[in-house]
């Protein structure tokens, strides 16, 4: 096993300041992932693979020191990797004094508890990793709740003695264990009625959530929501569309929790735009759920936003990635019209391979048609906006109303409940006001003005 990129502990650099640790990251690359690429299955180089859990692990301030990918005949049940590989990563993390070993995979607990036995390391894998930098990322309390429940909720079939500290803590809490309680059922239950209380305060958070979008429904601002694979460069997007100054970082996960703007467009349209977690391949399930609550800023969302970093090698397989969690947000990327595709980071591209993404994109008609930009430059931000004012004309019904001479407020209520296109005054003294609204909006423009409900 010869490791892709080293140093040694007597001559290699010196650990980075703030950094929280030496580590190796192995890639394990079984047959069956091999089998998917030569059948066209859209599975990722094992090298970007590598070069993506590497950016992991940098994200959390860890001193990568070593890496490797290994190939595997079979998963085996007890170490996944086999005894043999399990031997040349334990030579390799001692030879570069390596104290924690990152896999890049999903292993089950007892694979994590003996490897950890056989390479004398701590052992991280991909969910264990991902975790962490979550942890690291949340601001608000409502992004630490949520990291905090995924991560009890991994942690709890993990047991091995880490919550020690609570073994038999005295002075009257009625929920520690008693004499007769093995340590593992005390922290297994100290974990469930941590999780019931985290559950219980993102309950009250979802309400306040529904509420301020309930508000948001009230007025005739659409949302924009913003959605990727992680470093697609959506905060910059972001920033770039706002004038905001969202953190925007070359790094894995950059920003955690949403961030939302007003933005008023070209043309007069003034939208909400929403900055959304960053998505991931094999983002563990438990994540999914936990920040579903901040995910529906997206499944509510007037028009979603998919940004794609074209310039990747691995640009199709992280759009299947973000495609695959939208689907447990019950969007389907292939019929739900919402969606809009930016390919970003185009000026990161050789003039021919531009050229040649503008020729796939331009046969691409209607809805379908991606829609090439350059957050960083701002090239192609004025497609962009267009192209967001055409998908919600198309979801927008045009009416003409007729407001009563001297109903002011009338005519302000409009402006805040609709998209009040042009305004004629009639010889009665009357206003015809030509609006454009969603169609359940309408209603509520009826009901305001019965008299003249639609003169068009």
């Amino acid at each position: 096993m010869e490791p892709q990129s080293s140093d040694t502990a007597s001559d290699g650099p010196a650990p980075t300041a703030g950094s929280t640790g030496r580590a190796i990251v192995i890639e394990p690359h079984p047959r069956s992932r091999r089998d998917g690429q030569e059948r066209g299955g859209g599975m990722r180089e094992p090298s970007a693979r590598l070069e993506e859990a590497i950016g992991l692990a940098a994200a959390i301030d860890l001193e990568v020191v070593a890496s490797d990918i290994v190939q595997l005949s079979e998963i085996r049940p007890a170490t996944y990797i086999g005894k043999g590989k399990a031997e040349e990563i334990a030579e390799l993390a001692k030879a570069h004094d390596a104290e924690i070993v990152i896999m890049d995979c999903a292993l089950s607990p007892g694979q994590q508890r003996n490897l950890e036995r056989d390479l004398n390391a701590k052992v991280l894998d991909r969910t264990g990793l991902i975790l962490e930098i979550f942890g690291r990322r949340a601001q608000t309390r409502e992004g630490t709740l949520q990291v905090e429940l995924a991560h009890l909720t991994y942690q709890k079939s993990r047991l091995v003695r880490s919550w020690t500290h609570l073994e038999r803590q005295r002075g009257g809490f009625g929920f520690l264990g008693g004499p007769g309680e093995s340590q593992i059922e005390t922290d297994r239950r100290l974990i469930q009625e941590r999780i019931v209380r985290i559950e219980a305060d993102l309950e009250k958070v979802k309400r306040t959530r529904k509420l301020h979008r309930d508000s948001r429904k009230r007025v005739p601002y659409p949302v924009v929501a913003l959605v990727g694979y992680t470093n697609a460069g959506k905060s910059t997007l972001f920033n770039r569309m706002t004038a905001a100054e969202v953190l925007s970082a070359d790094m894995l996960f950059a920003t955690l929790d949403p961030t939302l703007r007003s933005v008023d467009l070209p043309h007069g349209t003034r939208v909400i735009l929403s900055d959304t977690v960053g998505f991931i391949s094999d983002l563990p399930t438990m994540l999914v759920a936990a920040f579903r609550a901040t995910l529906e800023e997206v499944i509510d969302a007037d028009v979603i936003l998919h940004v794609r970093d074209v310039s990747h090698v691995d640009a199709d397989a992280q759009a299947q990635d973000v495609e695959d969690v939208l689907r447990q947000l019950g969007i389907e990327s292939g019929t739900d019209q919402r969606i809009v595709e930016i390919w970003n980071k185009i000026d990161l591209l050789e003039p021919e391979r531009r050229e040649s993404l503008a020729n796939t994109a331009s046969r691409r008609t209607g809805k379908a048609h991606p829609i090439l930009v350059s957050a960083l430059t701002g090239e192609g931000i004025r497609d962009l906006t267009d192209a967001i004012e055409d998908r919600l004309a198309q979801r927008r019904t045009v009416r003409q109303v007729r407001v009563p001479a001297g109903d002011g407020a009338g005519l302000s209520w409009l402006h805040r409940h609709a998209e009040v296109l042009s305004r004629t005054d009639l010889d009665s003294g009357d206003m015809l006001v030509t609006i454009r609204a969603e169609p359940t909006r309408l209603d509520e423009v009826y009901r305001r003005f019965p008299a003249d409900t639609d003169s068009g």
